[in-house]
């Protein structure tokens, strides 16, 4: 039969080929700010899209699982109801988004999966060097 080589070397190129496929057919979306998807997010409506802002004060509702993410022009509801959520959720933090983009009663809401939110103390450190 084949000698053993070439069986390795057909088995290796068999799953580098499938790896391949694998991150052709599920490439992650890129990621949007607010601003950039609300400029035209009937084009992503009922898709997945993944987003970045910053959490509008006073939004966060524990009650209804939703909160305000907003841009320098526009704003956009994140409904966290079936989210994994990172610590640090909390007005006026960077949050990275992910999740399906409806049209509910009038307005856009983002059904979010996944939520992630930037490290303070990152930028606690640069602030407390800049002074």
């Amino acid at each position: 039969m084949w000698a053993r080589r070439t069986r390795v070397l057909i088995v290796g190129a068999v799953l580098t080929i499938g790896l391949l496929a694998t991150l052709l057919l599920q490439s992650p979306a890129p990621t949007q700010t607010v601003d950039e998807l609300m400029s035209s997010p009937s084009e992503h409506l009922n898709q997945e899209i993944a987003v970045r802002g910053e959490v509008q004060d006073g939004t966060i509702d524990n009650s209804t699982m939703t909160f305000t993410l907003e841009g320098s022009s526009s704003t956009l509801t994140i409904r966290f109801t079936d989210a994994m959520v990172s610590n640090g959720l909390d007005d006026n933090r960077t949050v990275y988004a992910e999740g399906i983009l409806l049209f509910e009663d009038g307005s856009y809401i983002l059904d979010a999966n996944v939520i992630k939110t930037s490290c303070p103390s990152k930028y606690e450190e640069q602030a407390e060097g800049e002074d």
